[in-house]
């Protein structure tokens, strides 16, 4: 008979916060143009806290928005996920909006 587990699961902290980490470029021809929108990004977040991997999950309407969010959140610095006290490497959503006033 095998003997009783005592360890349970701990899901990972996948909070990734963002840090202070510069905002994307606003692409003058999206100025001129009065383009507008939101970018829904999701990030491989790795343990020591870099974007490894960024995709589009929801696209702003305007490519040139869409490569700018993409292009700043890859050189982004993020907090890592936490299982316990170890950091680990997870999936975080960023949102991105580029709004004129």
């Amino acid at each position: 008979m095998a003997a009783p587990r005592n360890d349970t699961y701990v899901p990972a902290n996948s909070n990734a916060a963002y840090l202070n980490n510069p905002k994307p470029e606003y692409p003058l021809r999206a100025r001129q143009r009065h383009w507008q929108g939101t970018v829904l990004l999701k990030v491989y977040v790795g343990a020591d806290g870099h974007a490894l991997k960024v995709v589009i999950a929801r696209s702003s309407g305007h490519e040139l928005l869409d490569d700018s969010a993409l292009e700043a959140v890859r050189q982004w610095r993020f907090v890592p996920a936490k299982r316990g006290g170890s950091a680990e490497a997870s999936w975080a959503t960023v949102p991105i909006v580029f709004e004129l006033y």
